[in-house]
């Protein structure tokens, strides 16, 4: 039985609570479009770096705000969109997904999830360009980021909240250096960003296995962009990365994030601003192009602790041509950075790896980051390797050395073989301040300089096994505490080796 009186009452009271909404949305219309750019004309209020929709649901950033048109760069293929089609503005600007639940996983710039492990379930979005933290809001460099690199802790030493370049020619091992420095942080508390510009997927793929292997995945991000992407993609990818790393920091984290590579970033906003027909300036790169990485390396701090006290280390990657440090990118990222660490094409092939320039590599922040037990090693290594250095220059033009120069020449190579590491291998800086020690103090003068590396694994070994606190000593004092009980333990290793 139909009730009328029932049915009367429910259409009175809808009709008494029936509000009209007026939802206004401004649109633009496409009138030119190509090469992932799209000029639109209409959106008069539209704010810079704003997010605007196309019908298709891919969506573009405002870069260009002229007198009678937006110029738009398309987050993705402009195949699907034509002249005439209408842009909406979202009033978001560009912003990403942040928080831990991130973490394990490879995305987009976008934050969308591209390891095939599902979508994401973020509740938290951050704009991805963002004011860098002001003179008051940070703290002096000094807190050790080990990398688990015996040249590079030793005589390159990173700190929490400095941005150190790598530096070099293709295929020398940078973002080698990267990797291990990740992996090192197992265990640290510390949470990782890889950023991934215009890498080749397989490339990508096969460093996410590796992370997942050595078990960093899980305190890792991987933001990645492929050579295929839109050139608008890898622009914003570093800044994406940023913006997940800086919630992690703010929330009182110490976060390291590495950008592989700003070379490539720079290309990519080349192109974008050559097709936003910008003026070009020297090697065709944009007036601006020193504000681009500037405004992102600057991101980077050691926080007050009235800020929490977290931390956000840059590792930024840039390749050089033929070892041309003096190119334009390669000296605005050396001037904004605390120092940089340079990998020589002729370490490389001499086998020297890593192929750590020592000369030419330097830490701005450096030793104020350093542990009391490196430090008092890392003085005399320096100092040796400059000597072996110089030395051995002259030592292939003359037949007859003194004594004294032998010598050098001997601890020089001797220091020069400690200081290789495989790759995956980091090593904590307990296990470092020994080995080191033994170098510089002369212990390995009657070792074989081929056995050298065995010498240095079988050692360690024997350490934790037989002296074990030496070893706890060094982590837990962060000192070289008792020099005694280490010489007996290097001679006695010696005497059975």
């Amino acid at each position: 039985m139909i009730n009328a009186d029932e049915i009367a009452g429910i259409l009175q009271s809808q009709i008494a609570n029936f509000t009209t909404e007026v939802h206004e949305d401004q649109v633009g219309t496409v009138i030119e479009v190509g090469s992932s750019i799209a000029r639109v004309y209409g959106l008069e209020a539209v704010q810079q770096s704003e997010l605007v929709e196309f019908p298709n649901g891919l969506q573009g950033i405002a870069l260009n705000l002229e007198e009678d048109n937006v110029g738009v760069i398309i987050l993705g293929p402009d195949s699907d969109i034509k002249e005439g089609m209408q842009v909406r503005r979202t009033g978001r600007i560009a912003s990403v997904p942040v928080g831990e639940s991130l973490l394990g996983r490879v995305v987009d710039p976008l934050g969308n999830a591209v390891d095939g492990k599902g979508a994401i379930a973020a509740t938290r979005y951050r704009t991805i360009e963002n004011r860098a933290p002001t003179v008051v809001e940070r703290q002096p460099v000094k807190q050790p980021m080990q990398t688990g690199i015996r040249a590079i802790d030793a005589l390159i030493p990173i700190g929490k909240g400095q941005r150190e370049l790598i530096i070099g020619d293709r295929q020398v091992g940078k973002t080698a250096i990267a990797m291990d420095t990740i992996i090192n942080q197992k265990g640290k508390n510390v949470f990782c960003i890889y950023v991934a510009i215009g890498q080749k997927n397989s490339t990508v793929s096969a460093l996410a296995s590796r992370f997942e292997m050595e078990g960093a995945m899980e305190y890792t991000t991987i933001v990645t962009t492929s050579p295929a992407d839109s050139p608008a993609l890898k622009y914003i990818a570093p800044y994406a990365g940023c913006a997940m790393a800086e919630d992690l920091m703010y929330s009182g984290k110490d976060v390291l994030i590495v950008y592989d590579d700003l070379t490539k970033h720079a290309i990519a906003y080349r192109e974008v601003s050559l097709l936003l027909r910008r003026p070009p300036g020297r090697e065709a790169y944009p007036g601006d192009i020193f504000f681009l990485h500037s405004r992102l390396l600057e991101r980077s701090a050691k926080l007050s602790d009235e800020k929490g006290g977290g931390s956000l280390t840059a590792l930024p990657i840039i390749e050089t041509q033929a070892g041309d440090v003096s190119a334009y990118i390669p000296t605005n990222l050396i001037s904004i950075t605390d120092g940089q660490i340079y990998l020589s094409t002729t370490l490389f092939f001499q086998g020297v790896r890593p192929a750590v320039d020592v000369g030419i590599s330097v830490s701005r922040v450096g030793s104020a980051a350093q542990t009391k037990a490196m430090k008092s090693v890392a003085g005399q290594l320096k100092l040796d390797l400059a000597q072996f250095r110089e030395l051995a220059a002259f030592a292939k033009l003359s037949s007859d050395l003194d004594k004294g120069t032998q010598a050098t020449l001997t601890r020089g190579e001797k220091i020069t073989e400690i200081l290789k590491q495989p790759q995956y291998q980091p090593q904590n800086v307990e296990d470092q301040v020994p080995l080191i020690y033994a170098a510089t103090k002369g212990y390995l003068t009657d070792v074989e300089t081929a056995r050298l590396q065995e010498w240095s694994h079988s050692f360690v070994n024997f350490l934790h096994e037989k002296h074990p606190e030496i070893v706890n000593g060094i982590r837990d004092s962060k000192a070289l505490g008792d020099e005694k009980a280490l010489v007996a333990a290097i001679e006695a290793f010696n005497e059975s080796f």
